[in-house]
């Protein structure tokens, strides 16, 4: 039986979703809530054509026993923020068990689909899961996702870029405190190379992910356009934001619930966006948060860093 224990709602959902289409943005959550996203992301991830989700995931693959190898045997608690379908957490999940680790598997996610789904492979793997749905930007989620003192080590995963869906500065330092002496984080991004990177956005199975909310409410394809940009984020060198948004080519009329939502001709949707770095900006905004690498990583192709790091 699958358990999911839910700090977030899927009523509050819709009522955040009416209020970010309201302030004309709308965050990385929504592009996993609706059938329709999630039936786009998991055809994202399984095209191949989605090159972040085949880095991270061949990280793991060709890493997951060298990893394993810095935990000794026993009781760990592998909590998966953003965890998606889980099947890259499985990954790590068995290379610990060959280790001898004790592995209980605590998938996080705002997408009841996707925790099921994460929660299921790991139940048929035989791993104890309780899936917990939440957002964990959400100061008063984090805090719940917080261990008790008494409870096993634990190994928090923010894999896949997901660092990079939000404000990685801020996050990093928020997700520190959630890590207590012998806790540790796995944590990966992806390298910034210019107008490749960019170029890897622009294909049509990722579209087809970036365009399914707005289908979900019945804004079509020719209704606008998406537009993606890439600018510096002047906080730190080597920090880097791909933003994107739709553009209203006629007015339009969104429904969610009842509810029609207008968007005028030309106004613009701010949608989701993604950070990228130089290698040593990544490992600054970890050491800036007080956490010290121990591990790191990267892909075939060096256009992916996974990291970890602990408590400094």
């Amino acid at each position: 039986m699958i358990s999911i224990h839910a700090l977030l709602t899927e009523n509050d959902l819709a009522d955040q979703f009416v209020r970010a289409f309201r302030d004309r943005r709308l965050t990385e959550k929504f592009f996993y809530w609706f059938p329709l996203s999630v039936r786009a992301w998991l055809a994202l991830c399984s095209d191949g054509a989605y090159r972040n989700f085949v880095r991270s995931r061949s990280l793991i693959a060709r890493s997951g026993t060298e990893l394993a190898r810095l935990f000794p045997p026993g009781p760990l608690e592998v909590m998966s923020l953003g965890a998606g379908q889980g099947d890259k957490d499985l990954l790590l999940l068995e290379a610990l068990r060959e280790r001898g680790v004790r592995v209980s598997y605590v998938p996080v996610d705002t997408s009841q689909a996707l925790l099921e789904m994460a929660c299921a492979g790991a139940l048929a793997a035989r791993f104890p899961a309780q899936g917990i749905k939440a957002d964990f930007t959400v100061p008063a989620h984090l805090a719940a996702l917080a261990a008790e003192p008494e409870t096993p080590a634990r190994l928090v995963l923010l894999i896949g870029n997901t660092l990079g869906a939000f404000d990685p500065i801020a996050e990093a330092q928020e997700l520190a405190r959630l890590l207590r002496p012998g806790d540790a984080l796995l944590v990966d991004g992806e390298i910034y190379a210019g107008d490749a990177t960019v170029a890897g956005y622009d294909n049509p199975l990722n579209r087809r992910f970036a365009w399914a909310p707005l289908n979900a409410v019945g804004i079509a394809d020719g209704d606008g356009e998406l537009v993606f940009a890439t600018t510096d984020d002047p906080r730190l060198p080597g920090l880097h934001l791909i933003p994107k948004h739709f553009r209203a080519g006629r007015d339009l009329g969104a429904l969610i619930g009842g509810e029609t939502l207008r968007l005028a001709r030309g106004e613009r949707l701010a949608m989701n966006h993604s950070y990228k770095y130089a290698p040593d900006t990544f490992l600054r905004i970890l050491g800036d948060a007080g956490l010290a690498a121990r591990w790191q990583g990267r892909s075939d192709d060096d256009r992916f860093l996974m990291v970890l790091a602990s408590p400094a």
